[in-house]
């Protein structure tokens, strides 16, 4: 396991340092490994961080946090309870953050543009994730996303279509996401919810199902988009390109 120095920690989970030892002092957060003075954590307590700001998000009390782990801990070791813990709060992408440069984005995205357009467009593309401030430099979650849209651009789409467009496919997106999750949700978890403590063999369960996920959702939605790519092209295109080909020499 990768180690991290508790500043480090904060800012992988999205915490601070402040939240880390109020987590350890309230027992949801076990204790660093000492090296001399120095704690070092490791990718278990990048997991129970996530959870627990997940859990804080939907409203559960610390109370409450504290006994659902304790719960989970008691019919399962703890290599078991952190398992689960990393398949809830893992990325679902194995794609690597990258950085870029204000410099950079204008050179890309912003020529012809003017300074204020040029702000307004950046506020725009942080609204939609496509970047996040972090420093003197952007922070870029998703490099191809970032690839995608250059190229759009490169090829004469107006930026703010792309911008557009990219926020459609994220709404898209998250109706897909919210279907399997209910599906799962209705006929897995369903079965948790009459029980007010999960043993262990059923925490397990829930762990494999959402693991086995996250092939699956690709699976399923890049065949359907690749149908509906073909057919939406030859339907769009497909007389355009005939025009072109019967379209006289030098017209």
């Amino acid at each position: 396991m990768a180690e991290y120095r508790i500043d480090e920690l904060a800012r992988l989970a999205g915490s601070t340092v402040r939240n880390i030892r109020a987590y350890q002092d309230r027992g949801l957060l076990p204790p660093p490994r000492l090296e001399g003075r120095v704690g070092l954590y490791d990718d278990s307590h990048l997991a129970r961080l996530r959870l627990i700001g997940q859990l804080l998000g939907r409203g559960y009390t610390f109370a409450i946090i504290k006994d659902l782990l304790s719960a989970w801990e008691t019919g399962k070791d703890v290599g078991e309870v952190l398992g689960l813990e990393k398949v809830l709060t893992d990325p679902w992408s194995d794609e690597i953050p990258g950085t870029t440069t204000y410099e950079e984005l204008v050179e890309i995205f912003g020529t012809g543009l003017d300074e204020d357009e040029i702000v307004r467009i950046q506020q725009r593309t942080v609204e939609l994730g496509l970047i996040e401030p972090e420093g003197d430099k952007f922070r870029v979650p998703s490099p191809r996303l970032l690839h995608v849209g250059a190229e759009l651009v490169a090829a004469g789409i107006p930026l703010d279509s792309v911008l557009d467009i990219a926020a459609e496919i994220r709404d898209d997106c998250d109706v897909i996401a919210g279907r399997f999750v209910n599906l799962v949700q209705e006929h897995v978890f369903g079965r948790l919810e009459a029980q007010p403590v999960p043993d262990g063999d059923e925490v397990a369960e829930v762990a494999a199902v959402v693991r086995r996920m996250r092939p699956l959702v690709k699976m399923v939605v890049e065949p359907f988009i690749a149908r509906a790519m073909e057919t939406r092209v030859q339907a769009a295109l497909g007389e355009r390109l005939e025009m072109l080909r019967e379209r006289p020499a030098g017209d």
